[in-house]
């Protein structure tokens, strides 16, 4: 049951009548994703794209013989057509061929598959992911960070920065320096729901100082 004054975080659709739109945790089941409350993926944008089969259109080559994983964080807002590159879609380089041989069997097993480790992509909390973006393998993207429309993030994203673009680059920084250790501190999506309810004006308004004081 939801808590007073708060969207019910179990509902797989949280918007009456309008199934294009999910709170991820409740339609992921592959153990190697894992998704923190709250976060949405809206599917409006791209035809025949189903919210709810975000995990198989979305997530792409994710193996799990791989074994590597795709973290996201609470609160976060997913757009339309954003595709998660998972390690699977690597070849190695170090031989003379990159063709993936020992996947198709019959003898060619021996040529071996490319070994691990392989780092996981994160995604911190409050991360806004526009329309189609890409995110490569590996990448960790900050808290409170915004990723463009159509960009293709092939490095990791600082907290608070807005990117965009082929390679994803720094268009600005949402706050200073100071205030972004500040927001860091507070970590306001690991509060109570409770208290995110009383204080969404104040996280609405970007006013650093009244979060700081809150209750």
């Amino acid at each position: 049951m939801a808590p007073p004054n708060a969207p019910d975080q179990t509902c797989r659709y949280p918007l009456a009548g309008y199934d294009k739109l999910v709170f991820l945790e409740n339609v992921v089941t592959n153990p190697n994703i894992r998704v923190g409350r709250y976060t949405y993926f809206d599917a409006s944008g791209t035809p025949g794209e189903r919210a709810a089969d975000f995990e198989r259109q979305n997530v792409l080559y994710h193996f799990d013989f791989i074994g590597d994983k795709l973290i996201i964080g609470a609160f976060c807002a997913l757009g339309s057509g954003v595709r998660f590159m998972m390690h699977g879609a690597n070849h190695s380089l170090g031989g003379v061929s990159t063709y993936p041989f020992a996947i198709f069997g019959h003898g060619w097993e021996k040529a071996g598959l490319p070994s691990g480790p392989y780092s996981d992509t994160v995604v911190g909390s409050d991360v806004w992911i526009g329309y189609g973006a890409l995110i490569l393998p590996g990448r960790r993207i900050g808290h409170g960070a915004v990723v463009g429309a159509g960009s293709v993030v092939t490095g990791d994203v600082p907290p608070y920065a807005v990117v965009g673009g082929n390679p994803a680059r720094v268009i600005r920084e949402r706050y200073s320096a100071t205030d972004v250790a500040r927001l860091l501190a507070l970590s306001w999506w690991d509060w109570p729901i409770e208290k995110i309810s009383r204080n969404v004006a104040g996280l609405a308004a970007g006013d650093i100082d009244a979060l700081e004081r809150a209750e």
